[in-house]
């Protein structure tokens, strides 16, 4: 039996109540929720187990891939810059990095790459995945190529190379890797257990993902092979357990391979997304909530992100609210997935009834 364990106010014991159902279920097989309200921790929960076989019990010191909620993380490190007047979201990328003006990207600004509106979210052809983890390489190709659409006009979520362009920017203007700079200004200060990969010597902490049934290849035949999307996701993630390799671990993806839990987590465009294929409205670097995708989290000063699978931050300015969720077992969907979408709904119902 898996026992959720952790603390949590007496208005929150319905989510803990929600998260041992879906454990004893076998909905989830390792989670864990974190929710502060007012600037005070309300939810610290966790529980299952971190291996399929359920061998290893999830604990307090539990970490995980958290897949695209690294997203979140990567545009904070480029957030501080902005913050430290040290980067400018309205510069050309090329203002800083000089070679990515190459093939007509010279007018692309850094927010346009913060909000998946650059034209390049994605590799140009011939482009294996394992090409990915040689940083340099990888991301000297990104600084070549041409946009695959006419920049700020749209929206394409860049799936995998975001942490490539964000963190290029970063280590142009700081002088550290998107890696060093996120442990030295972001996890270290505050005490987060958060890392892009992970170092061998806490593999042993580190929870097995699970991912979900494999998508149907089917849908992809349906569409162009010139299509931003499938040049985009054809390049993707195309095994779910890549993040149980050492190489995934011991690579730099600031677009996907954070590892972290649920409690280091609390840490521009609208329409139609050309990779998503669901509508998106994006802020700098987060996720902006939409009545047809997201109805379950509110409009106004409220910014997130999900990671494959379900992993997600959402942070409500207006709320005063934070709430995080990681796990191994990945559920379907392509924004969140069903418990996402149920936890996110217990804690605005038990938020509404406190006010």
């Amino acid at each position: 039996m898996a026992t959720v364990h952790g603390t949590t106010t007496e208005a929150f014991q319905a989510l803990k109540q929600i998260l041992q159902k879906n454990l004893d279920n076998g909905d989830e097989i390792g989670a864990a929720i974190y929710v502060s309200l007012d600037g005070k921790p309300v939810v610290d929960l966790w529980g299952g187990f971190a291996d399929e076989k359920r061998t290893r019990p999830w604990t307090e010191d539990t970490i995980v891939n958290v897949w695209s909620t690294t997203k979140t993380v990567t545009s904070l490190a480029a957030l501080i810059l902005v913050d430290r007047g040290l980067l400018d979201l309205d510069a050309p990328v090329a203002k800083y990095w000089p070679e990515f003006a190459a093939n007509g990207k010279e007018k692309i600004l850094v927010r346009h790459v913060l909000s998946h509106t650059s034209g390049v979210s994605g590799w140009d052809q011939p482009f294996q995945y394992s090409d990915i983890y040689d940083l340099e390489n990888s991301t000297a190709r990104l600084a070549a190529q041409a946009p695959w659409w006419e920049p700020g006009t749209a929206s394409g979520y860049h799936a995998v190379n975001y942490g490539h362009l964000v963190g290029e920017i970063v280590r142009r203007v700081s002088g550290k890797s998107l890696r060093e700079f996120i442990k030295d200004e972001i996890a270290r200060p505050l005490n987060a257990d958060f890392s892009l990969g992970a170092p061998a010597s806490e593999w042993h902490r580190v929870a097995e993902i699970i991912p979900p049934a494999p998508m149907d290849p089917a849908a992809f035949a349906k569409l162009d092979p010139q299509s931003v999307a499938v040049k985009t996701l054809s390049q993707g993630i195309d095994s779910g357990t890549l993040p149980n390799t050492s190489e995934f671990r011991r690579a730099e993806i600031g677009a996907v391979n954070g590892t972290t839990n649920a409690k280091a987590l609390g840490l521009q465009a609208d329409g139609t997304d050309l990779v998503a294929f669901v509508p998106a409205r994006w802020g700098i670097g987060f996720g902006l909530s939409h009545p047809a995708t997201t109805p379950y989290i509110p409009e106004g000063r409220v910014f997130f992100w999900f990671g494959w699978g379900g992993s997600f931050v959402i942070v409500d300015t207006e709320s005063k609210l934070t709430i995080t969720y990681v796990m191994n077992k990945m559920g379907e969907g392509i924004i969140g997935s069903p418990l996402s979408k149920e936890y996110i709904e217990a804690v605005y119902e038990i938020v509404k009834g406190l006010k």
